[in-house]
């Protein structure tokens, strides 16, 4: 390859100079549609996020549909974007918050 040849690399859109990206952070900590409570996914009882998001999801006047969807919405968003670092204990518990939220729901 000759040096006239020779394509610059260039960042990717939305990373930063330390290589790290922070959109979906970002997400959960500034969405339109919630204002979630903090360390809300960290919570250990599948119950007790549930309970956080419907609490977040029916006090929000921002959100755009049911507050059963947006809470389910928040949470399958978070599940899906941290999901190559989830542990599997992690993902469980988070996948029983899932179907709490819907018991919650009563669907």
């Amino acid at each position: 390859m000759t040096p006239k040849t020779r394509r610059r690399r260039t960042a990717r859109p939305g990373t930063r100079k330390d290589g790290t990206r922070r959109w979906s952070r970002d997400v959960t900590r500034r969405s339109n549609a919630l204002d979630l409570e903090p360390g809300v996914f960290m919570q250990r009882s599948p119950r007790a996020i549930a309970t956080s998001l419907r609490r977040s999801a029916e006090r929000s006047r921002r959100r755009k549909t049911d507050a059963f969807r947006s809470a389910m919405s928040m949470l399958t968003f978070y599940v899906n974007r941290a999901g190559r670092n989830l542990a599997p204990a992690r993902r469980r518990t988070l996948e029983r918050a899932k179907a709490e939220l819907r018991r919650l729901y009563g669907r």
